[in-house]
């Protein structure tokens, strides 16, 4: 049984609505040709102040107004808020690329390739894979990639070496010999007080996509969860990585706590390894007060995985609302704030990527790396990301995910075989409903 519905229910909101208001916009802009919003996040509020003020300083006639999204629960019930009210910006540059299938079907986003210029301003950015998982089921693109976060494993480097490892462990067998040998209990009360690893424990669909998605991805090269319109995950990647899970936590070699407002675990020393991404960086520099070392590996997969390894690189994209009156003006603005020299600008702001080829070999973000040499391995690992499958219904999909995933991973209720196959099953039926 599926307990979310999320996305179907916004929809039926959101047509309601829609009629009721006439799918009229009343956003007054008097003397601004264009509306922007971008997240709350402090960097990116900087970062966009910056390049709507170059916008503006060279383009008197088109004045962009900026503001950061509104405050409220999530991002995501904000913007909704605003499509039923008819009072979206023209652009937004944090949407998650899971959700733009939804607007899309909605018909709430201009199909950017129709617009002068953008695929070739796309080619010029973006490599032929990525440019493949942004287009929608009919043939055209409705979003412009724009910022990602690789997930990679974070390693406390000092207690790795601690245990004699010169390197982090890069498959399923070296990771569960190292923490069979670190996990302590140190009270000598029969609990476990000090783990290797740890991941949240957490139903919400979208952790799923910091702990099971990225090694699935992982462990499968890269493979889709949804291909030709059906669940894709029942195979031994999938009943792989929850097998690994399942026993992560049988053998107590990750913790079931989750961090509390008063302790990161982590930070404290308490376990060994988490899957993170790129803000982990700023965040140690400022709370890591033993000033332990720490490094950034890839995630681990399969003993006998050959070749590189791909993680989810949890992209935010642009899109361009279809209550926009000036597109091309908007995306003139778009292509303003996502040349090399913006992207460098959006690097040291935000310490957030860039979604372009070559990251790591591009002469124009070559010293930025060198001087922020932790930063290298998530270039490094740029070149080996994937996004999410375009269905309007991925928050479900990741919901159904997430309940085999406490059954069986959680609470051993299930074995890896059974709880993949019911997800699947229930995937499918998901699927088809939607058709």
């Amino acid at each position: 049984m599926i307990r979310h519905t999320v996305f179907p229910v916004f929809m039926l909101l959101l047509g309601a609505l829609l009629l009721a208001t006439g799918c009229s916009n009343q956003r007054q802009d008097a003397g601004f040709k264009l509306l922007y919003w971008s997240s709350n996040n402090g960097g990116e509020i900087v970062f966009s102040r910056w390049a709507v003020d170059q916008w503006n300083s060279t383009h008197p006639e088109d004045q962009v107004r900026y503001q950061p999204i509104p405050e409220g629960q999530s991002s995501e019930e904000i913007l909704l808020a605003a499509v039923v009210g008819g009072t979206t910006p023209d652009i937004y540059s944090n949407i998650w690329q899971g959700a733009v299938e939804f607007y899309r079907k909605s018909n709430q986003l201009i199909a950017l390739d129709t617009l002068d210029g953008f695929l070739d301003f796309l080619h010029e950015r973006c490599d032929s894979l990525t440019i493949a998982e942004i287009t929608a089921d009919d043939g055209h693109i409705y979003q412009f990639p724009w910022k990602i976060n690789p997930l990679m494993t974070i390693y406390n480097y000092d207690l790795l070496q601690s245990m004699g490892l010169k390197n982090p462990p890069a498959t399923y067998s070296a990771y569960m010999a190292a923490a069979e040998e670190f996990k302590k209990d140190k009270n000598g009360d029969g609990y476990i007080d000090q783990w290797f690893g740890n991941t949240s424990t957490k139903l919400a669909w979208h952790q799923r996509l910091f702990n099971f998605y990225p090694m699935y991805l992982a462990a499968s090269d890269g493979l889709p969860l949804i291909k030709d319109g059906k669940a894709f995950f029942n195979n031994e990647h999938g009943v792989g990585v929850f097998r690994f899970l399942q026993t992560m936590y049988r053998q107590q070699y990750f913790s079931r706590q989750n961090d509390s407002a008063g302790e990161d675990l982590f930070v404290a020393e308490k376990y060994a390894s988490k899957i993170t991404g790129p803000w982990e960086i700023e965040y140690l520099e400022k709370f890591n007060k033993n000033k332990f070392n720490y490094v950034f590996y890839t995630i681990p997969v399969p003993d006998g995985h050959t070749g590189p390894v791909y993680t989810y690189c949890d992209p935010k994209n642009i899109v361009i609302f279809s209550s926009c009156k000036q597109p091309q003006l908007a995306f003139e603005f778009i292509k303003s704030m996502t040349t090399k020299e913006a992207d460098l600008k959006f690097l040291q702001t935000t310490f957030q990527l860039p979604r372009r080829k070559n990251l790591d070999q591009d002469a124009t973000f070559a010293s930025f790396f060198q001087e922020n040499i932790k930063m290298q391995a998530f270039a490094e690992q740029s070149k080996y990301i994937v996004g999410i499958s375009n269905s309007e219904v991925m928050t479900e999909i990741l919901d159904i995910i997430s309940q085999e995933y406490e059954a069986c991973v959680l609470y051993q209720m299930k074995t890896p075989e059974e709880a993949i196959a019911d997800a699947e099953d229930a995937v499918n039926v998901l699927l088809r409903a939607e058709r």
